[in-house]
């Protein structure tokens, strides 16, 4: 089954928490605080690579998961770091986030690789906060929790040549007679209802790749047929070929069509439509007299378009055809991108602690906090120590939380409920 879009659920790993130790040994008197830092989480990284061909396996598997930092331990042990995820894809997919709908990365290169969600940092032990008077640090910071998002895949295939024209004109069979390719032929419409790639190896030219691109009829960049699930894979391409059935076989007028297909080309994408684009005139062997087709050459090189009568059956004007293509790669060179894009910058991932960090909600007597921080800070406090608490009270003042609830018209000996713990609040 051949799979071009997906959409998966990343979690980075969660931090290590700091550890919270004291150095004790017989001939060490006041050893001190010893506990180490917490080992930082795993990135997902995504990784394209030439083994895979279609998105099939994350239409299953739609959650994926880095491995967690480990907890700091005395001695002064720092937590192991979690491992990399490294998630495989196709050469040619683009990673966009949900959210925003901007694109994150294209993977256009085998081995090319690139962080999508970054692991937690792990939290500092008991030594980092030991001072001058305060010797025995009875509390250790928690570990950020890792990277959530959920992102699109989209795969765009790599082909220098793409072959469009309405369903049933004749592609899939012009790729099988100048490739190895072995797409499905058959006497109906939308035979083909996935692309097919294959490599053109001609005389002792560089190979190129083409893609048989199914499903254009009318109306397929609004959805109509398959064309709106598959031009996608033609935005890569350097040159479009656009088969003709020139016989007409299908009650069908050549030039109709001809002109019906590029407007859902310019439609899709006006970049797209600018591509240089030649015209094939397929099953001349159908007609009785080759001139048939004199008259519809000369109309679409009116339009400007080089045109080859050929026939995918018995081999006619292929050779004429396939040199050209050549010639034109050649000269066409590298592309304009049809989707433009400026890769996410790989930062050290922060947790969304900007402006206001919190949120405060009333009911009667109860105060209920909120906010990304306060999981840490909780993990991060002993609550059976006096110094630990201390530290507990100057974050949440430090953070506004304090002021907050005050302005809220907080009382002596109200509640206040953050996480899973709640206290009476005494200015």
């Amino acid at each position: 089954m051949f799979v071009d879009k997906a959409e998966i659920i990343l979690k980075a790993g969660n931090g290590g928490h700091g550890g919270m130790s004291f150095r004790r040994e017989k001939y060490v008197p006041n050893g001190g605080p010893d506990g180490g830092n917490g080992g930082h989480g795993g990135n997902i990284v995504f990784m394209a690579d030439n083994g895979f061909r279609t998105l099939m396996e994350f239409k299953y598997k739609r959650k994926h998961k880095a491995e967690n930092g480990e907890n700091g331990t005395g001695c002064r042990s720092t937590g192991k770091t979690g491992e990399d995820l490294i998630i495989k894809v196709p050469v040619g997919t683009i990673i966009k986030d949900k959210e925003t709908g901007r694109i994150i990365c294209d993977l256009s290169e085998h081995g090319q690789k690139y962080r999508v969600a970054e692991g937690g940092r792990g939290g500092r032990g008991n030594m980092n906060f030991a001072t001058a008077t305060r010797q025995a640090p009875r509390f250790a910071q928690g570990g950020v929790k890792g990277q959530e998002r959920t992102v699109i895949l989209e795969l765009k295939l790599l082909a220098d040549v793409g072959l469009i024209g309405f369903p049933n004109v004749g592609k899939s069979t012009l790729l099988s007679v100048i490739t190895k390719a072995k797409p499905k032929i058959a006497n109906y419409h939308f035979t083909t209802i996935v692309p097919n790639l294959g490599v053109v190896e001609w005389r002792n030219f560089d190979p190129f790749v083409i893609a048989d691109i199914p499903g254009l009829i009318e109306g397929a960049h609004e959805g109509t047929g398959l064309g709106d699930q598959f031009l996608r894979h033609v935005e890569r391409t350097k040159l479009l070929i656009h088969l003709l059935d020139a016989s007409g076989s299908e009650g069908r007028e050549p030039l109709d069509d001809f002109k019906k297909i590029n407007f859902e080309l310019e439609k899709y994408n006006e970049k797209l439509a600018k591509r240089v684009q030649i015209v094939a005139l397929n099953k001349v062997d159908l007609l009785s007299e080759p001139a048939e087709t004199d008259e519809l050459k000369a109309e679409l090189e009116k339009l400007g378009y080089e045109v080859f009568v050929i026939s995918a059956v018995t081999g006619q004007g292929l050779n004429e055809l396939l040199s050209r293509t050549i010639q034109l790669l050649d000269e066409i060179g590298e592309v304009e991108p049809i989707f433009d894009f400026e890769p996410e910058a790989e930062t050290i991932f922060t947790p969304d602690f900007k402006e206001k960090q919190f949120t405060v909600e009333k009911f009667d007597h109860l105060f209920v906090v909120k906010g990304a921080f306060l999981e840490r800070l909780i993990t991060s406090v002993n609550f059976e120590d006096l110094d630990s608490i201390g530290f507990f009270q100057r974050v949440l003042k430090d953070k506004g939380v304090f002021a907050e609830l005050e302005s809220m018209g907080i009382q002596d000996e109200d509640v206040v409920q953050l996480e899973d713990i709640e206290f009476e609040y005494f200015k």
